[in-house]
């Protein structure tokens, strides 16, 4: 099963009320068989020549009035991600991974531990928060959403010893889980509390970077882009309003800034959108300073600007 499929199929599982989860194990289960032992629907599903909107309207018109509202979710993302051959083995696994969910609920959150990588991390997380964000229509819960990642990101962030503590493998995942809980819970949305809680049991080596990326996504759920700025000092209205322009031009999108002040700076803004990098910071002037002085070359160029021997000829 692809690793964004598995996440999105985590995700709604554990938003559901645990007296819901029986039925809703049950209904993937026949759904999965009815697929699989129907030979016209397993084709239809599964050709390659069928597109998939109207496998969607299939599933759709022939699912809709049998099943858990959650499991008809599972099947038409299931038709929309994964590659029709794929797919009849894709939704027995969520039909495994179900079962698992409701039978060894330590285990299931266990596997999210698993080595993955970044990019790995990124498609399991990523289909998690898919299926998070997709019931949330409105634009403004969205944004807070959002926000509540950010902030949490930053809080994070301004303390090595939690930050430690929540990317410290040798810890069990669910202790990292139940700390994060912990520090949100009843002051946060579900949907954050629980994307956090699934971003501390993963493997990885900057958590507060993978938080960030969340937010992202929430941000791009309603149409919007993140620009994450540093700066060495308060940014006012006015320019935040400039810089927004000037990415939104850049990007075609509407942007919104997360600003974060960082004294040791000492000078200018750094401003990441993306895989857009723009530093323009006296730090990292100073910095490329160094390096060119550190360099023979750098040291007979500064020389000869200054006016050195070579230069006073």
């Amino acid at each position: 099963m692809d690793l964004s499929l598995r996440g999105y199929v985590a995700a709604v599982l554990r938003a559901q009320p645990a007296a819901d989860l029986p039925r809703l194990v049950d209904d993937l289960g026949q759904a999965a068989r009815a697929i699989r032992t129907t030979t016209e629907l397993a084709a239809a599903l599964s050709d390659v020549a069928v597109p998939v909107a109207v496998r969607r309207a299939v599933v759709q018109d022939l699912f809709e009035p049998r099943v858990h509202p959650a499991v008809l979710r599972v099947l038409l993302h299931a038709v929309e991600i994964e590659r029709a051959p794929e797919l009849l083995s894709a939704l027995h696994e969520a039909d495994e991974l179900a079962r698992m969910r409701v039978d060894h609920a330590n285990e299931a959150d266990m596997a999210d531990d698993r080595p993955l990588g970044r990019a790995g991390v990124r498609r399991l997380l990523g289909g998690m928060a898919a299926a998070e964000l997709e019931p949330v229509a409105d634009a403004d819960e969205l944004h807070e959403i959002e926000d509540e990642l950010f902030r949490f990101a930053r809080l994070v962030g301004s303390h090595p010893a939690l930050r430690d503590a929540l990317a410290d493998w040798s810890v069990p995942a669910a202790h990292r889980s139940d700390l994060a809980l912990a520090l949100l819970q009843g002051k946060a949305r579900p949907e954050t509390v629980r994307l956090v809680a699934a971003a501390v049991r993963m493997r990885t080596r900057d958590v507060v970077a993978v938080l960030d990326w969340l937010a992202e996504l929430a941000a791009a759920a309603r149409g919007w882009r993140v620009a994450r700025v540093r700066a060495a000092m308060e940014v006012d209205a006015g320019e935040r309003q400039q810089i927004a322009d000037a990415l939104g031009r850049l990007t075609g999108k509407p942007v919104e800034l997360q600003v974060s002040i960082d004294p040791s700076l000492l000078g200018g803004a750094r401003v990441e959108i993306g895989d857009l990098l723009v530093d323009a910071t006296t730090r990292h002037r100073l910095d490329q300073l160094q390096e060119q002085l550190a360099s023979p070359e750098g040291a007979v160029r500064v020389l000869l600007d200054d006016g050195g021997p070579e230069g006073r000829r």
